[in-house]
């Protein structure tokens, strides 16, 4: 069954202006600029396959090594004395282009940035049929660079998102059955943290297709074996036993979807029970969606 243009999985190119960013920080009095954060909002949308970001590191020392552990290709701008203003920008709008280019299979391009000298490069992007994404912050982000742009993420806004993951964390933990291990504590809650990216992404049914590459995205290393599960529908069926989701079948493939993710609708109106008061997913009803009985 081919892919919906919504469901199929995005090849992302990012390309950093670091000097744009650290000056935007330093002007607002903030912590350095935290790489990770981007890359783990990035990675919702689909598969980074670039990812380059252009500087005079002589002049950042602090950001070579949390970008190089991020797998980001460090390109060596000179000094301006030596260079002139632009020339990051110009390098930077270069490899886009060449990029566009060459590898059609990339379809979508983050510029991180605020600066408006790069409208252009997303006009040309557009016209070329790519989908552009945004990312600067909000006190040092041009409006022109802004709105031109498919769409566009603050920084700031991902703070906030990693203050709502810690308390969906808290509220997971609280929530779940105190006789489960770590194991399966750890992949409940990548499981429930994958449902609410695709819903970030407007994703209104989650196949469990969709839901496991977006696991596999979040944790490379992820393989429901590891759990203790035989397949990625047993861990559903679990977490369904759970009422972490509610799952169905897809009537034309046969295969799980999630309908709803804890937290959403008459979920996030009711406080958690108690632990003890949930079945463990040994001995919970599956309300006749699925096999019944542990998994593993």
């Amino acid at each position: 069954m081919s892919k919906t243009e919504h469901e199929r999985e995005r090849n992302l190119a990012v390309f950093i202006d670091l000097e744009n960013l650290a000056m935007g920080f330093q002007s607002q009095r903030k912590v350095k600029f935290d790489i990770q954060k981007v890359l783990e909002r990035l990675v919702e949308k689909g598969k980074l396959i670039v990812k380059k970001s252009y500087a005079d590191w002589s002049r950042y020392p602090n950001y070579t090594a949390p970008f190089h552990e991020s797998a980001i290709e460090l390109i060596e701008i000179p000094k301006r004395s030596q260079t002139g203003k632009n020339s990051a920008d110009i390098r930077l709008v270069v490899d886009a282009m060449d990029l566009a280019w060459s590898k059609p299979h990339v379809d979508t391009f983050v510029i991180v940035s605020g600066d408006s000298d790069f409208s252009p490069l997303v006009s040309k992007l557009k016209e070329n049929g790519k989908h552009v994404i945004g990312l600067g912050m909000k006190g040092s982000t041009s409006e022109l660079l802004r709105d031109n742009c498919d769409e566009f993420i603050y920084y700031e806004d991902l703070e906030r998102q990693e203050q709502n993951e810690q308390q969906l964390a808290i509220d997971l933990k609280a929530y779940l059955p105190t006789n489960l291990d770590e194991k399966q504590r750890e992949v409940f809650s990548l499981l429930v943290e994958a449902c609410s990216a695709l819903r970030r992404e407007n994703h209104e049914v989650l196949y469990a297709s969709m839901i496991k590459d977006t696991m596999k995205r979040k944790m490379p290393s992820f393989d429901e074996s590891y759990f203790g599960y035989r397949s990625f529908t047993h861990l559903l069926e679990d977490a369904d036993n759970l009422e972490l989701v509610d799952i169905e079948r897809n009537p034309k493939s046969g295969t799980y979807m999630v309908t709803r993710v804890s937290g959403e609708g008459a979920d996030a109106a009711r406080p958690p029970s108690a632990p003890g008061d949930r079945p463990s997913p040994s001995t919970a009803p599956h309300r006749g969606r699925g096999r019944q009985g542990s998994h593993r």
